[in-house]
């Protein structure tokens, strides 16, 4: 069977400031691994795809940080959106790329740039599992990870307990979707967990180019009209201009909100692989080695008499004395220091900065 990996990456990631900024978003940075997160997400896939049929979608003013990070990734397959409108339109937008190159039979999987994945055999597995029932049943397949704590960033995916109708693949860890709920309160998410047919969902998708072109013609009428004005010709021919003035129009609208709330023949993967969209910087304490006082010390910095902390510096001394359960990140133009359990107030950080439009620091 033919596949194609496609991998947003126009997200900014404003939780994780002062490290990740509009200028260098959450994907262009290094928090885990060997590489930037972009990098370790296209290392991870060179196992499961042909170099030529790995994509990237993105902002045009992050062509050169793509170029520069990964540079194996030929020019024809950087899909440049020229502002952000979420998922969906991004999709759709690369779908008209791919018409040039691939036969509606070709199965597309959707991969976030800014997640980290431990385990990756069981990943490839469930990436090949996901890629067949997707192809044999012409639906949305996505891969769903039996959440471990309750948490109010991540999405979630229900799961119907019946082998009615996918018999065959039932064992193998295919499950009927009955519900989508992305990023509920504490209280929902905590529920979720309690009922025990939740799973969090990792926003990868996986359908056929045909299934996905049916699906956002259906229930999205208005934006799909506005890229059809541009199908009928070869992409290459499409000048930017008419690519803006298009995105001008369409309505910003994530995948989960355009068809997947709305679609019926959902499928979800029970993965064994583990997960985490590392949304915030207690989301990165909380996956990352310790050493013996609990403590995750990166770059130039001393700690004394200090426990249970995230301290990275960027370039400056840091020195910690005597403190305990704190985040302190340092970059080149700002410092941000907050309890931990607290570090989602740096998205208020931003949004503050904004209002008064100081946009060194963003």
């Amino acid at each position: 069977m033919k596949k194609v990996a496609v991998i947003m990456a126009g997200g900014i990631g404003n939780r994780l400031w002062p490290k990740a900024t509009e200028h260098l978003p959450k994907q262009f940075i290094h928090l885990t691994g060997e590489g930037t997160m972009i990098q370790n997400t296209y290392m991870r896939l060179l196992t499961m795809f042909r170099p030529e049929d790995i994509y990237v979608v993105t902002l045009t003013r992050m062509k050169e940080i793509i170029q520069d990070q990964l540079p194996q990734v030929p020019e024809e397959n950087l899909v440049l959106e020229p502002f952000a409108k979420h998922t969906a339109p991004c999709l759709a937008l690369t779908d008209l790329v791919l018409k040039d190159k691939y036969d509606e039979d070709t199965v597309m999987i959707a991969f976030p740039a800014d997640h980290t994945i431990s385990n990756v055999r069981e990943f490839q597995n469930s990436i090949d599992l996901a890629v067949e029932f997707a192809e044999a049943r012409s639906c949305i397949t996505t891969i769903g990870v039996k959440p471990t704590r309750a948490v109010p960033d991540f999405g979630y995916v229900q799961l119907k307990n019946s082998a009615d109708g996918i018999e065959e693949y039932y064992d193998r860890g295919v499950r009927y979707c009955t519900t989508f709920a992305e990023k509920p309160d504490i209280g929902t998410a905590e529920r979720f967990i309690e009922a025990g047919d939740f799973y969090w969902n990792t926003g990868i998708y996986i359908w056929t180019l045909k299934t996905f072109r049916a699906l956002f013609a259906q229930y999205q009428p208005e934006n799909n009209g506005l890229f059809e004005t541009l199908r009928n010709r070869k992409f290459a021919e499409i000048l930017p201009e008419e690519i803006e003035f298009v995105y001008r129009q369409v309505h910003a609208i994530s995948l989960d909100y355009a068809i997947l709330e709305k679609a019926g023949n959902i499928y979800v993967i029970e993965a064994g692989f583990q997960w985490s969209d590392l949304g915030n910087w207690d989301e990165l304490y909380r996956i990352s080695f310790k050493d013996s006082r609990n403590n995750i010390i990166d770059g130039n910095v001393v700690a004394i008499n200090t426990v249970n902390c995230l301290i990275s510096s960027k370039e400056k001394l840091i020195g910690a004395v005597g403190v305990k359960d704190l985040i302190i990140v340092d970059s080149e133009e700002a410092l941000l220091i907050c309890r931990r359990g607290d570090s989602d107030a740096a998205k208020q950080i931003v949004d503050h900065l904004k209002r008064r439009q100081v946009h060194r620091y963003l």
